[in-house]
């Protein structure tokens, strides 16, 4: 029987955990009857894309991306239209597409996913021909995904500090949508694309959003008053979002948006600089993915994804500071005693 070949791509400056102990830990989890694998380090922006450009030429048969959504991009789009299949174990700041997959937070939940290898060929969408696989956009998140790209510091408590910094300064701007022939203008705070369901950290942007139905789901909100906010981030919390009266959701392959001003776009929150049209497709099974076959499908998503962030950042205690991580915990628990 032949084995099964893995290439472990690791970024070592992504999240703050380190890395090392999973490459050492391979041997308890994967089968050497099984499995052969390497690891590559990566060294420079693009190199993981590279990496699994490679791999594909060498006949790996799994690229397994360590690192945040960053990474995962990178090697994703390496990987489009090839045999050789993404795995992701989770090391980032959001973990957008791994939190989507129900890939477990902890690398040793990772790594049993890993194990079961099940392969499933999936989604993928691109905005003027840049690759995402979780989400894209424009408008407030854009915005706020360049302040976070040039703060120098990662984290979810970076991005919070810029989220509500730039909301005192951000205009809403408008623009026109184009769906198969049909116009209409909306004034948005933001336009999110989602091939998944969330940007990360469990902020679901796209709650129905799937990666196997061939479709977009295009949540559009409407500009809002600061005493909106809070109900707006509980329901992004809780999957609801699209039932707050503020938010558009439409469903469709692909969409052209123009808008007055040139700005930047992201793309699973990585910002780049776009002109005035703006066109995003959905490209039905374009990529193969180890996923979760063992996913929990009924757990009520307020208790699981506060599970999972408590799961990250318990994982990660030795690096972070106590006090850090007794404010997050309080606040978590505010949380589940509000939705229980």
């Amino acid at each position: 029987m032949n084995k099964t070949r893995l290439l472990f791509i690791s970024n070592p400056i992504s999240g703050t955990r380190d890395k090392r102990p999973i490459i050492q830990s391979l041997p308890h989890f994967l089968n050497s009857e099984q499995f052969e694998w390497e690891v590559a380090w990566t060294d420079h922006r693009g190199h993981a894309a590279e990496l699994a450009h490679n791999a594909i030429e060498t006949g790996i048969d799994v690229c397994v991306a360590i690192g945040g959504d960053g990474t995962v991009n990178e090697v994703a789009r390496s990987l489009r239209h090839s045999q050789t299949a993404l795995a992701i174990i989770p090391m980032g700041s959001g973990n957008g597409l791994a939190r989507h997959l129900q890939i477990p937070m902890d690398p040793d939940g990772a790594l049993r996913v890993l194990a079961r290898c099940d392969i499933k060929e999936l989604d993928y969408g691109l905005i003027n021909d840049i690759p995402f696989f979780c989400t894209c956009g424009m408008g407030f998140d854009a915005f706020i995904s360049e302040k976070f790209a040039g703060s120098g510091k990662r984290g979810i408590q970076t991005y919070i500090e810029n989220v509500f910094r730039g909301g005192l300064s951000y205009t809403p701007e408008t623009y026109e949508i184009d769906i198969e022939g049909q116009k209409e203008h909306y004034r948005a705070f933001l336009i999110a694309c989602g091939n998944a369901s969330q940007y990360g950290n469990n902020f679901y942007i796209a709650p129905q959003a799937s990666m196997s139905d061939g479709l977009l789901d295009v949540t559009i909100i409407e500009p809002l008053k600061a005493i909106d906010a809070p109900q707006l981030v509980m329901q992004a919390i809780n999957k609801t979002l699209d039932t707050n009266s503020h938010v558009r959701t439409i469903q469709c392959t692909s969409l052209h948006i123009h808008r007055e001003q040139p700005g930047v776009i992201h793309y699973d929150g990585e910002p780049a600089e776009a002109g005035t049209d703006i066109d995003v497709r959905l490209v039905p099974k374009g990529l193969r993915v180890v996923v979760n076959a063992e996913a929990n499908k009924s757990t009520m998503p307020i208790l699981k994804d506060i599970q999972d962030i408590y799961d990250q950042i318990t994982g990660d205690i030795k690096a972070q500071q106590r006090k850090i991580f007794a404010i997050n915990k309080n606040l978590f628990d505010r949380i589940l005693q509000r939705n229980r």
